[in-house]
């Protein structure tokens, strides 16, 4: 048995689940998201308390069975809580701006960077940091690794977008041998 997959989830007052087949809905003050589950996956609700179990011990069930309970434990912090990520950005020059549905980039390039922010994500920027906010734990993720691949932190200057509190190891550089 998957040791993440037997945890129980509590479901929070504020949070609403409806199961349909295989297709499950979690509402919540946040919003609404859906997912479909394998069909070998099962969702038991008992009294506020919901647990994954599989049907059978074959290698593909056991691989989803973890894997469902987490999806659906975000799904609920999601739409109760919700996820956010903190980026900054390092460098003479280089800063962002919210402008709308659009991020706009300036990081050292010969041209400006704008990002159009997919639905679902809020952005706040100053400046120097910029915070990606949803509910969809994946989209969060997936949103603030674009922002950073435009400008990935160089090892030896540091220059560049991270996440708030990444450690990036320094080079040193090349230096001049005397003859």
């Amino acid at each position: 048995m998957s040791r993440i997959g037997k945890n129980p989830i509590k479901l929070p007052e504020a949070v609403k689940y409806v199961e349909n087949n295989n297709d499950v809905s979690v509402t919540g003050p946040k919003g609404t998201l859906v997912f479909k589950f394998h069909k070998d996956i099962k969702v038991n609700n008992e009294n506020g308390l919901l647990s994954v179990s599989r049907k059978s011990d074959s290698k593909e069930d056991k691989a989803l069975h973890g894997t469902s309970r987490q999806i659906l434990n975000n799904m609920i912090l999601g739409v109760s809580e919700g996820f956010e990520k903190e980026l900054e950005i390092i460098g003479v020059g280089y800063q962002a701006k919210a402008q709308g549905s659009r991020l706009h980039l300036q990081l050292g390039y010969s041209h400006d960077i704008y990002f159009d922010v997919p639905d679902g994500i809020i952005l706040v920027a100053n400046r120097t940091e910029i915070k990606v906010q949803g509910m969809d734990k994946q989209l969060v993720g997936a949103v603030s690794a674009k922002i950073r691949s435009f400008r990935p932190p160089e090892p030896y200057k540091g220059k560049g977008i991270r996440y708030k509190g990444e450690n990036v190891r320094s080079k040193q550089g090349k230096t001049v041998g005397a003859k």
